[in-house]
């Protein structure tokens, strides 16, 4: 008879290594998901011991404690009590700790096995913890915390073997009476007394070099520098955006080049019509012209997952605590702003490490402002046409400092915004000091950074295959019927559905410089902001007849003015053009009324920008 599947969960401290021992144990076998009720992401995967035994590991989110003080923490701790509705009381708790920094993690052990399931302690990365002169007494350490303890070199081919080979030996062992669960949210002394049992078992087991590590010091004295550090960050920021541009370009022009072939193969095999039409101007013009931007957002995706594993990010918030303070902000609010950078959905579920509501609430109203990689193909399609391709004082790229512009104008409004919201609505609130650990610095490993790229960028496809592709069936019919009259001269898409929607909200657009095409793009581009690079490749192709358009850009430069391209880039810096990113924050925070209230002042917002925006330029002569 075939052994039931075992259920573990991966449960330890951010830094820890926990999810590069996850990406160890499951390589491809994932499946991500989000818990019920909650946008707080669950990651299971399957792997098998080398008995034999089929392994179900899911990788908790990263805690101190189980107190509950924050989202994560209670998805953890009711994960651990068998409490999450819809989970498996875990059959074998493995607690992930990094070797050169137990002492927050033997804290938490010592609380997890107040909740009696059976547990391991996984002592990660023990390999840079020996090359550091560290010294942990493994065996006296299982003997002081009563649990089989293993060590292991996540990133490392082969260094999980010693886990698989206990884990099979736990199992077999897993009929036996199961211990009382005891655990309980404990108060302050209680508390203070479980750290001080972690220091003294660490002061018995752990034996640190008389010279610690200086590189992490040596490096810290510079990226943490009040001034240094600042410019060290806006360099970093810089070079991004200037690879975006530099780097992709190649790539990018490799999957143009095929898109276009594509077209002219569907346009020479079919006859004229509608089936032709839908191939080439809905799917081909349409898709393709977002899927092109998808070197642009693996590159965004590697610089900071690469700053991730250096261990840069938390420097980055300790940082910007003090500048971002004085706009109402905690410091714990930058690694979720940042990781908005690529997509504010999983930026404003990372807000669920921010413990006060206030603060936590700030940063989810203003996260949908930060650049994320769907306005890449906005940026990216406006700059290309009407931004010359030329370097400035010799060596940096105009087009690449355009597009580190509009992210700066993102980064200053989301300040502006918390300053307005503290000021008017939180002017009475004193925020919580700021409190973080600064891990160690790592050398990226290729595995992790390649896993997280792929499944980012199969995320973006997987985006471009189901929504953008419905859009464009939406769009390539309305602009495709009615057909135009007998004897009719011009486009046909002039006699369409979509020319009629599009002119019917030309006047409430005008004064901001958008024509009728760029309205019919907007409404569909309000299920994702890249949609509507497809609608406009789309409603351009087709106004094009079968001359399908080659390069969307160059019709753009000769159909717009400058001075409503700006007026596009202006809008598109505020506008609150994603519906999942409107659902996460209804249920971030519980409330129809604060989804209503980040549409409103950001649809504010990008109508004033633009309006402002177009009529100086034209003025000075852009128009």
């Amino acid at each position: 008879m075939e052994a039931p599947l075992l259920h573990l969960a991966l449960v330890g401290t951010p830094n820890s290594g926990k999810t590069s021992l996850f990406n160890a144990l499951t390589g491809s076998r994932q499946k991500v998901a989000n818990y019920p009720g909650v946008t707080v992401e669950r990651k299971e995967g399957f792997f098998v011991t080398p008995l034999g035994r089929q392994v179900s590991v899911v990788d908790l989110p990263g805690t101190y404690s189980l107190r509950g003080r924050s989202p994560d923490e209670e998805i953890t701790r009711d994960f651990v009590l068998g409490k999450a509705s819809g989970e498996t009381l875990p059959d074998l708790v493995l607690c992930v700790a990094d070797s050169t920094n137990l002492r927050l993690t033997i804290r938490l052990l010592l609380e997890l096995k107040r909740t009696g399931r059976p547990m391991i302690l996984v002592l990660n990365m023990f390999d840079i913890a020996s090359r550091r002169g560290i010294t942990v007494d493994v065996e006296r350490l299982a003997k002081e915390l009563g649990v089989p303890v293993v060590t292991s070199i996540a990133v490392r081919k082969g260094g999980t073997a010693d886990l698989l080979k206990l884990t099979d030996e736990i199992s077999a062992a897993l009929a036996a009476e199961p211990v009382e669960n005891s655990w309980r949210a404990l108060g302050v002394s209680e508390l203070r007394a479980t750290q001080r049992e972690a220091d003294r078992i660490i002061a018995d087991c752990v034996s640190l070099p008389a010279r610690p590590d200086t590189w992490t010091a040596r490096i810290d004295a510079i990226v943490l520098h009040p001034v240094g550090g600042l410019i060290v960050l806006a360099l970093i920021l810089f070079v991004m955006f200037q690879a975006v541009f530099a780097w992709a370009q190649p790539a990018m022009e490799l999957l143009k080049s095929g898109f276009d072939s594509l077209g002219e193969l569907v346009q020479a095999t079919l006859p004229d019509g509608l089936l032709q039409s839908f191939l080439q101007n809905g799917v081909i013009s349409g898709v393709g012209s977002v899927i092109v931007f998808l070197p642009q957002i693996i590159l965004i995706f590697l610089f900071i997952l690469l700053l991730e594993d250096f261990g840069y990010m938390a420097r980055a918030a300790f940082l910007m605590d003090r500048i971002m303070g004085g706009a109402g902000l905690h410091g714990r609010a930058f690694i979720p702003l940042l990781s908005s950078f690529a997509c504010a959905i999983p930026g404003i579920m990372a807000t669920r490490v921010i413990d006060n509501k206030r603060d936590r609430l700030t940063t989810i109203l203003i996260a949908p402002l930060m650049t994320c990689s769907a306005r890449i193909p906005v940026y990216t399609l406006i700059i290309s046409a009407f931004i010359p391709a030329k370097d400035v004082w010799g060596f940096i790229n105009l087009q690449g400092l355009v597009m580190f512009g509009l992210y700066a104008a993102g980064i200053v409004s989301a300040l502006v915004v918390s300053f307005v919201i503290k000021f008017f609505m939180l002017r009475d609130f004193v925020p919580a000091p700021f409190m973080l650990e600064l891990p160690d610095y790592k050398m990226p490993r290729l595995k992790s950074i390649v896993i997280g790229i792929y499944t980012r960028a199969k995320m973006f496809l997987q985006r471009a295959g189901t929504t953008i592709f419905s859009m464009m069936v939406l769009i390539w019919f309305l602009a495709s019927f009615p057909q135009p009259p007998a004897g009719a001269t011009g486009p046909a898409i002039e006699f369409s559905l979509a020319a009629m929607i599009g002119k019917a909200l030309e006047p409430l657009l005008a004064p901001v410089g958008f024509n009728w095409q760029i309205a019919v793009a907007l409404i569909p581009g309000m299920a994702a902001r890249e949609v509507a690079v497809a609608a406009l490749g789309t409603v351009y192709a087709i106004e094009g007849g079968n001359e399908a358009v080659e390069q969307i850009g160059q019709v753009l430069a000769t159909k717009w003015s400058l001075a409503t391209a700006l007026s596009m880039l202006a809008w598109y810096i505020f506008a609150p053009q994603c519906a999942s990113t409107l659902a996460v924050i209804r249920r971030e925070t519980g409330s129809w009324a604060w989804m209503g209230a980040t549409f409103a002042y950001m649809l504010v917002l990008a109508y004033a920008a633009s309006l402002v925006t177009y009529n100086v330029a034209v003025a000075l002569g852009a128009g």
